[in-house]
């Protein structure tokens, strides 16, 4: 089993952005296991963080941008490419500006800076999507697909990448076939730079965009080649593709394993590839929590915490790893007893018992800590809330708790809820650990 990594100390890197132009500075810091990566626009004022998730994703041409609310940050995808190749889990991405700096318009210069800080490889177990069936999305003459790995014990992913712009084109078909792994991705990946054909070079300046680039700076194709430049490989455009593509990957929030067939594919594609294996990856837990008993049923719930009807917000436990993380259940049916008022005629679950449900399931998580036996988790403080979608009835939540940092007398852990792969709720939850049961309510407020 391999284990999660993040980076050994903090580094800085400045430049331009691709598109933009505008100066940028990006901070590399390390974070905590299973925090995932995510980036945080430090020149925002409270700063402003953005997870690396499909979810997130804002659409963009030629390039895969992030948005929360108001606030985007654009062209990730070499960054979160390089991160790939690095084997990075965990990592928190500080910006000031919102492009991040573009280099020479290839991977390399977040590899440098990732080979810089180092790595240091931590407690918790990396645990990958494995592909199970055939995904095929399409659009137009462009598709992409992955497949389960050929073999039970591969543990990495494979790419064939079949990039095809003609026969009349200067760059013609090219096809390459990779395995992720740091050493082949440094020598044969990370170097490769974005690729415009001049007359795509064309309408991107008339847009107002890429007004600052030279042909220097990224490679332009003419009738007869790139112009007033020179290739690193002679497929080095779909090299690219495969970059482009790895850092798009990597927005599920979880190592993949499988096979990839790509003809043609966009970051557009690759963000529907990955949202057609997060619907998958959903169908096969649910289908597992069928079959496999709970970690905790709703009995062994019951003496863990003190809510009762109608604020008892878990039905099961069904994922439970030490004092790490927990997975819980949340059947949300017409029969509750909120419904009734929230609202007649349209019934939504509310967002404060979302907000319940997962403050329970931290409760549950922290006690599971031999110094937090008999103590109660009194909710502290609530940060970064996020509601993303509606929860209604029929839907079945899906919570999930992870302990950011755990102390004799206080408990923080980061919390999303989501129905169907699609995140309807996420949080961070902080909590005091208390021995007066009986004056306080544990995953919720005191007592009045």
């Amino acid at each position: 089993m391999k284990h999660q990594q993040t980076i050994s100390t903090p580094v800085e890197l400045q430049g331009r952005g691709l598109f933009t132009g505008q100066p940028a500075t990006l901070r590399l810091r390390p974070a905590e296991a299973h925090a995932g990566i995510t980036f945080i626009r430090t020149d925002q004022t409270p700063p402003v963080r953005i997870a690396a998730l499909v979810d997130n994703v804002s659409k963009r041409a030629r390039r895969t941008s992030l948005r929360n609310g108001t606030v985007s940050i654009e062209t990730i995808e070499h960054c979160l490419g390089a991160c790939a190749g690095r084997g990075i889990d965990n990592l928190e991405i500080e910006l000031v500006g919102d492009e991040l700096p573009a280099g020479d318009a290839s991977g390399l210069l977040f590899w440098e800076k990732l080979q810089e800080a180092g790595l240091v490889e931590q407690d918790a177990v990396r645990t990958p999507y494995v592909v199970t069936d055939i995904v095929r999305v399409v659009d137009g003459d462009s598709e992409l697909i992955a497949l389960p790995p050929l073999s039970d014990e591969s543990e990495t992913l494979e790419i064939f990448y079949d990039l095809d712009y003609g026969d009349e084109s200067v760059i013609g078909r090219q096809v390459y076939a990779f395995t992720l792994n740091p050493e082949r991705f440094e020598k044969d990946i990370v170097s490769a730079r974005t690729f415009v054909l001049e007359s795509e070079a064309q309408a991107l300046l008339e847009s107002g965009l890429g007004g600052h680039l030279t042909y220097q700076d990224i490679l332009v194709f003419g009738p007869d080649g790139p112009i007033e430049n020179e290739l690193r490989f002679p497929d080095e455009c779909v090299r690219h593709k495969i970059l482009d593509l790895l850092g798009d990957l990597m927005l599920m929030g979880k190592y993949i394993v499988g096979r990839m067939h790509a003809r043609k594919s966009g970051h557009a594609l690759n963000h529907e590839l990955v949202r057609a294996l997060q619907e998958q990856m959903e169908a096969n837990r649910r289908r597992e929590f069928l079959i496999q008993p709970p970690a905790l049923d709703i009995r062994q719930v019951q003496r863990i915490l003190p809510h009762r009807y109608p604020l008892l917000m878990l039905d099961r436990i069904i994922e439970l790893e030490g004092t790490e993380r927990a997975v819980a259940i949340k059947n949300v049916s017409i029969n509750e007893e909120f419904f009734q008022g929230h609202y007649p005629g349209e019934p939504i679950m509310p967002g404060v018992l979302i907000i319940e449900a997962m403050a329970q399931l931290g409760g549950v998580l922290l006690r599971q800590k031999l110094e937090h036996k008999g103590k109660v988790a009194v909710l502290l403080s609530l940060d970064r809330v996020k509601f993303r979608r509606a929860v209604v009835p029929g839907d079945q939540l899906i919570i999930e708790a992870v302990t950011v940092r755990v102390t004799s007398r206080m408990g923080h852990v980061r919390c999303v809820a989501r129905v169907g792969g699609v995140t309807a709720a996420e949080a961070e939850i902080k909590f005091i650990m208390t021995d007066t049961p009986s004056a306080l309510s544990e995953g919720g407020s005191p007592k009045p």
